[in-house]
């Protein structure tokens, strides 16, 4: 099971409740993609932030090593180890990114896919959400319209009386 972070984003000009489907659920774990190609994912990301301390980072890093004379195995190495420091932290990178951009993380939660997690998720948010003001009282029926059963019944409720016919 995934474990997914919530992120819910700012509020529009004309919104009063953040729309569901702006949702941003982020999986923790490793993600292979930002290993193998991280630029290109931070730009699918639109995290330009972190793309740019990624290209000073490896550029100060390759600079550094050829300075101090390693060999091409050793630059290489060390930019694996760079992609794979990315692969690892990405989701803390997209969480970061959507911090930065006034998005709150507002919960935790577990799933076998993002749809079950959404799904579980939304469940227990409906039904944690405060509930909207009762009808006023004249929408309401009386208490003496309601349905009585018809009399000679053997019937009280959901349950039958003891020792009546079935």
């Amino acid at each position: 099971m995934a474990t997914y972070t919530v992120h819910e984003p700012p509020l529009k000009e004309d919104e009063a409740r953040p729309d569901p489907a702006r949702f941003v659920f982020v999986r923790d774990g490793f993600y292979f993609w930002a290993f193998l190609l991280s630029p290109l994912w931070m730009l699918r990301r639109r995290l330009w932030l972190v793309l740019l301390g990624y290209i000073l980072l490896t550029i100060a890093i390759n600079v550094g090593l050829y300075l101090g004379g390693a060999s091409t195995a050793v630059m290489l190495a060390a930019g694996a180890l760079v992609s794979l420091l990315i692969g690892f932290e990405a989701a803390s990178l997209r969480r970061f990114t959507l911090a930065r951009r006034g998005w709150s993380n507002v919960g935790i939660v577990v799933g076998d896919s993002i749809e079950a997690a959404e799904q579980r998720f939304f469940d227990t948010w409906v039904k944690d959400e405060p509930r909207h003001a009762m009808p006023p009282a004249t929408a309401m029926p009386s208490p003496h319209a309601a349905r009585r059963p018809p009399a000679g019944s053997e019937v009280i409720g959901l349950f039958p009386s003891p020792g009546a016919r079935r």
